[in-house]
């Protein structure tokens, strides 16, 4: 399976002005790296509002102007510039938006998905190919006159998928995809992502919603305070103790069928010096306070964690530990061992000495029996 998408140590931060000239960076993203392949759907998992959305945007081009972007952004192995992303936007890559505001309320829904046309063949050959696609996913000729007001929230996710898919994109962004929608109409949110990857498709889905994420993926990245922290199979998510983060585990404990185990503290606003999960890790080291641990390659998964860094291997205290129990009881056999052969020697002493009595006992009697023997001559 080739990779169509490849993130590599993606920053993004903006210039702002405060207290009147006073100029802030204000870093969002940190050093993000993920990749997806070919029928292949990876979920950016984070809570609301942590710039989530500012990835989709970056691979699209479309940041403001007081964006700073630094890292690398591959599309089938090629490196993507501003000029390149604005060839392939809208044709190989396409943005499934997270608000059906994005749908102008002044045009017919069919209107907005044929878009801008060079002349009538051209317009002609998008309109079928719009009710093609529409009729696809279960809206009909009825809808094509409809403003957007007159949609519900699931008609109006369908119109926004639908007019993504028109030009044939190798990859889909969905953004935030199913907030405000009833249950049913997430399902077929979900089934509709889900019929992509069996269509050949690449998917990156963006959400805050963990159960959307565990039912649509096949990896799951965890965003944390701008840093993707773990990349790990979705399979993995059914039990804590299968994921390799502290910050993961917490937060698949944290589920209402897992008991609600919550954990205090709260992702940090602003850059800090070492580790983002610093504050609230419970196997943190003292490294962690002033130095960032890079995502690195730890089997199947990815990990950004100094507990699993090659030069310090998870399991080295255990290893330790071992090895220390393996010498106390070395230590305590050679113990019992000097117990034993002292208890030997003095069992030896007293045999000794209870030979040496019994001899000694032996002279006397005879010293007796010689006395006894001239008392009679005599």
């Amino acid at each position: 399976m080739g990779k169509l998408l490849e993130v590599n140590n993606l920053s993004i931060s903006f210039t702002q002005y405060v207290q009147g000239l006073q100029r802030h960076y204000l870093k969002v993203i940190s050093d993000l790296t993920l990749d997806i392949g070919e029928s292949e759907i990876v979920a950016v998992l984070g809570s609301s509002g942590s710039g989530k959305s500012l990835l989709a945007h970056s691979i699209l081009g479309i940041l403001p102007y007081n964006s700073h972007v630094t890292g690398e952004i591959k599309f089938k192995g090629e490196t993507l510039t501003q000029e390149t992303k604005e060839k392939i936007r809208g044709r190989e890559i396409c943005l499934i938006p997270q608000s059906v505001n994005f749908l102008d309320p002044l045009m017919k829904v069919s209107q907005q998905a044929v878009g801008e046309c060079k002349d009538d063949e051209e317009r002609k050959e998008k309109q079928i190919r719009q009710r093609e696609v529409f009729s696809k996913y279960g809206l009909d000729e009825s809808v094509d006159d409809l403003y957007p007001f007159e949609l519900s929230g699931g008609m109006a996710r369908k119109v926004l998928l639908s007019t993504a898919l028109l030009n044939d994109p190798d990859l889909l962004i969905a953004d935030e995809p199913t907030p405000g929608l009833d249950v049913k109409s997430v399902e077929e949110t979900i089934q509709d992502i889900r019929n992509l990857k069996e269509n050949g498709k690449g998917v990156l889905l963006i959400t805050h919603e963990i159960d959307v994420a565990l039912k649509t993926a096949d990896r799951i990245a965890i965003f944390y305070s701008g840093y993707v922290i773990e990349i790990n199979k979705v399979e993995n998510f059914v039990n804590s103790k299968n994921l390799l983060h502290p910050y993961s585990r917490a937060l698949v404990d944290a589920l209402p069928k897992n008991g609600f185990k919550l954990t205090k503290g709260v992702q940090p606003l602003e850059e800090v010096p070492g580790c983002p999960y610093y504050e609230n890790c419970p196997i943190r080291l003292d490294k962690c306070q002033n130095n960032k641990p890079e995502l690195i390659k730890h089997g199947d998964a990815m990990i950004r964690c100094f507990n699993f860094d090659e030069d310090i291997p998870a399991d080295s205290e255990a290893v330790v530990s071992e090895e220390s129990d393996v010498i106390v009881s070395e230590d305590l056999v050679s113990e019992e061992l000097v117990s034993e052969e002292s208890d030997v020697i003095v069992s030896e002493d007293l045999v000794s000495e209870e030979l040496v009595s019994e001899e000694s006992e032996d002279v006397v009697v005879e010293e007796i029996l010689e006395v006894e023997e001239v008392n009679d001559e005599s």
